[in-house]
């Protein structure tokens, strides 16, 4: 078996390559990857309901948009949360993924976590590759891999994220910002 290197915590980008419905366009968080698979949310797919309407005692808690995400087209009845904590310490009910950024344990009183969150967002579902499939589409050039800032996390205007987080690259990928939506109507 081939050796994985991590690629927990960045971002996956979706190329304009890309076919597959679920990820057009889509900024994904990777929250786990290593030989087994790979995990993550989709950080730019606000749905219609309000975290209220589904976790209550979160909703206060949660940035605007004020809204869950969809994190993934699999178990969109589940529920993650990914915050953002500032400091070397997180408190109980947070593990950190990368960085400032981990992922809260819904079951924890959200009073115990408040008062350290710099962000929260509550994702519905996520997106999940086996062994080696995440490896292949990258091979395919269906993802650009970036590294994640903890403001993506927390991104106020999700619809415009993809290009915000090419636009930032030092590199040709800060040109793909401009792709067209419809590249049949240049």
């Amino acid at each position: 078996m081939t050796e994985v290197s991590s690629l927990t915590g960045r971002l996956l980008v979706a190329t304009p390559a890309l076919a597959d419905p679920n990820f057009d366009r889509a900024v994904v968080l990777l929250l786990d990857h290593d030989e087994e698979g790979s995990l993550g949310v989709v950080l730019n797919r606000p749905t219609p309901v309000g975290v209220g309407d589904i976790l209550d005692c979160w909703a206060g808690l949660t940035g605007e948009p004020d809204v869950v995400f969809q994190g993934g087209p699999v178990s969109l009845d589940s529920a993650l949360g990914v915050a953002v904590i500032p400091g070397d310490e997180g408190p109980l009910g947070w593990r950190r993924v990368h960085g400032a950024i981990g992922l809260v344990d819904l079951e924890t009183p959200p009073e115990l976590l408040g008062p350290a969150l710099g962000s929260l967002r509550i994702f519905a579902g996520y997106a999940g590759w086996g062994p080696g499939q995440l490896e292949g589409e990258l091979g395919e050039g269906a993802w650009y891999v970036v590294e994640s800032e903890p403001g993506d996390v927390s991104f106020t205007r999700p619809e415009h994220l993809w290009r915000a987080v090419l636009r930032r690259q030092r590199s040709e990928l800060a040109m793909i910002a401009t792709y067209p939506d419809d590249p049949s109507l240049n």
